[in-house]
């Protein structure tokens, strides 16, 4: 068993009744795509060891904890979400001894480690699954999953009308033993991820123990993938609508947040109880309110939930303060922070969104005005960190990097490009793997090159290029995570005061701090609230007025 950490108490605030205190409250948490971060065999796919290589820059970044997105055992048909074995590690990866060590060396420099967990779905070939499949019609395997007869004279049609995530039939067909036409199988999302039954008790006994295993490993946390996704309505009712992915985020779905997803994650809570060092589970839900993501984070159930009404706001002054009170809000009663995220690994980078007109969605095609995207990129993470509650960071968005929109077809591997009226099947161009050095095969990612193409010119996007350069977008997020995590109005806390602003800015308060937020396409003059801390571009102060340019951030303490 790892050694684990310390439990240092980093949350500050009490000003709400039942505020839970723990290092989750205000943790600035690191999301590492292991594909893409670092390569430590040269085989142009990252991996393990490069990650617990790199961990000393993450350590300087000054975050506080690193999740890291699927390394199990897998086919690798949705790049690590169709799990075959959840306690081994993909060969690609490394082994067990590679994830013990990354974990060792995380703990040995203060970081935390998140790692994700699938419970929606497994891979096709999870030996559960191929049982099932061998068995035929009759095995006991086969109610660990969804499998239907169809309907129609010959079973020929789907048992009902639900549509995949990634585009067309939520069903697939199996064949019997003997060559026949056989039962259906349900999966939200690719053919080779069929959804888990969690009406039946040896599924949640398997995560329980799955749990443990990896907690008995040391880890600090999981980040519950497809959270609100496990429990379907009772009969699994056809939805009655067609371009069901339009309805999704509006309404409660028969196949997502359904109420019984709950008591699974209550039963979780008291497990993570159980061990030392405050391990936290944060849930991946996509649900229509963020009243309703609320009820993942209740006081017996997870500790975070992410918040993708935030990731999925425009860069507006007036939606921002909506959806910032509105999240606020819906935490202050269970207690829990409010997360804030800009990026991940299924958007579209938001140097690129913010570069592109609104209402394009968070999966865009085309690059739009790069040097707005990332002035609107910095300016919107300082908002960000100046928030109460927790933040999370996408690899490479330190760098300020854009998504790659113009990936050849030939290069792309995500599941969904190639299945028609899904997602638009543009998350490679956030999964590029980031350039480390200025010059190289691979800008310092690896020896052997990349499994996805780096644009020309990404060098000088490096770490190394950034590191040191003033006014550099690393430097920027060095120096807020620095100042977020010594300023005592910062972090933890449930409550901004917003004061008196012209239309399009935003000014809020903290205790002892002041953010003032240009989100318009023009300067804008302003009293000088205090003394400048930080800003995402350089402003001029004229005695007692500040001009804040044109998509502008600027901290102050007063």
């Amino acid at each position: 068993m790892t050694q684990h950490l310390a439990a240092p108490s980093t949350g500050t605030s009490a000003d709400a009744p039942g505020h839970r205190i723990g290092w989750w409250q205000d943790a600035v948490i690191y999301q590492v795509y292991p594909r893409s971060f670092a390569d430590g065999n040269g085989d142009g796919m990252g991996d393990l060891a490069g990650v617990t290589a790199r961990l000393p820059y993450l350590r300087d970044l000054g975050v506080d904890a690193v999740w890291l997105s699927p390394f199990y055992a897998s086919p690798q048909a949705d790049a690590g979400y169709d799990v075959a074995d959840y306690r081994a590690i993909d060969p690609m990866f490394g082994t067990l001894l590679d994830a013990d060590a990354l974990i060792r060396e995380a703990h040995a420099l203060g970081l935390r480690i998140i790692v994700d967990l699938v419970p929606n779905h497994s891979s096709d070939q999870h030996e559960w699954f191929k049982r099932a499949l061998a068995e035929g019609p009759g095995s006991a395997l086969r109610d660990r999953y969804h499998f239907r007869p169809g309907k129609g004279a010959d079973g020929e049609l789907p048992p009902n009308d639900w549509e995949s995530i990634f585009g067309g039939p939520a069903w697939t067909r199996t064949a019997n033993p003997d060559g026949t036409p056989g039962d259906w199988y349900l999966h939200l999302f690719a053919p080779e991820q069929p959804d888990f039954n969690w009406e039946h008790p040896a599924v949640a006994d398997e995560f329980r123990s799955i749990l443990r295993f990896w907690l008995d490993m040391g880890v600090d946390g999981f980040r519950v993938d497809v959270a609100h996704g496990l429990v379907k309505a009772h009969g699994l009712p056809d939805l009655g609508s067609h371009d069901q992915l339009k309805l999704l985020g509006n309404d409660v779905m028969p196949f997502f947040d359904q109420d019984g997803v709950h008591e699974i994650y209550r039963s979780w809570r008291t497990i993570l109880d159980e061990y030392p060092g405050d391990r936290i589970a944060v849930a991946e839900a996509w649900t229509p309110t963020v009243e309703r993501t609320a009820n993942y984070v209740r006081p017996d159930e997870m500790h975070q939930a992410f918040n993708f009404q935030y990731l999925s706001t425009a860069w507006d002054a007036a939606e921002l303060r909506t959806v910032i009170d509105s999240s606020l809000a819906a935490m202050r009663p269970v207690g829990a922070p409010t997360t804030w995220v800009l990026s991940n690994h299924d958007v579209t980078r938001h140097a690129t969104r913010f570069a592109n007109p609104p209402g394009l969605g968070t999966q865009i095609r085309t690059a739009g005005d790069r040097d707005k995207g990332l002035r609107r990129a910095r300016a919107a993470t300082l908002l960000m960190l100046a928030l109460p509650g927790s933040a999370y960071v996408y690899q490479g968005e330190e760098l300020g990097l854009p998504d790659v929109t113009d990936l050849p077809d030939e290069a792309r591997q995500d599941p969904s490009f190639f299945r028609a009226e899904g997602q638009d099947g543009f998350r490679d161009g956030c999964r590029v793997p980031i350039p480390w050095t200025r010059e190289g095969s691979s800008y310092g990612f690896g020896d052997g090159g990349s499994w996805l193409p780096q644009p020309a010119g990404w060098g000088e996007l490096s770490i190394e290029a950034q590191t040191g350069t003033e006014g550099s977008t690393l430097e920027l997020y060095r120096a807020a995570i620095a100042a977020r995590r010594e300023h005592p109005g910062l972090g933890a806390g449930t409550d901004v005061e917003w004061k008196s602003a012209p239309d399009g800015v935003l000014v809020l308060g903290r205790p002892g701090f002041v953010c003032t937020v240009n989100t318009t396409d023009a300067p804008v003059a302003l009293p000088v609230p205090g003394t400048q801390l930080l800003a995402s571009a350089p402003v001029a102060v004229d005695g007692d007025t500040v001009e804040l340019p044109a998509d502008t951030t600027v901290w102050w303490t007063v």
